[in-house]
């Protein structure tokens, strides 16, 4: 029983191996507004900040993993609201996994889509 717990031990210490990523000149996110029932997809440049609604939205950054430009995506993004102080999100939004690391808002949902290619 030792050894099969020292084995798992060791297993989980090994460093997992980091995929490579190639950041993107862009991306493409969906806002949703929940009061109204809209969707809207929308193309952004890295740096670029478009308003929607009384969201500004701010992508910094797309990546996806290297060698596969259609895999999935992983978009930094900041969020302010209604010309707010502070952003209602700041951080990594991934696009295969959206609940992970999501905007909390009660009226507005933004996810990550895709990466551009060009």
């Amino acid at each position: 029983m030792k050894a099969l717990i020292a084995a798992l031990v060791m297993c989980l210490a090994l460093p997992v191996a980091a995929q490579q990523a190639t950041t993107g000149p862009g991306g493409t996110l969906r806002v949703l507004d929940k009061i109204t029932g809209r969707t809207q997809d929308i193309e952004f440049r890295n740096g670029q900040t478009r308003m929607v609604g009384l969201l500004a939205i701010t992508l910094s950054e797309c990546r996806y993993p290297s060698g596969n430009r259609t895999g999935d995506a992983y978009t930094l993004l900041t969020v302010v609201y209604n010309n707010a102080a502070d952003p209602v999100f700041r951080g990594w939004m991934i696009a295969s996994t959206p609940a992970l690391n999501a905007l909390d808002h009660p009226r507005y949902d933004v996810w990550a889509l895709r990466c551009s290619s060009e």
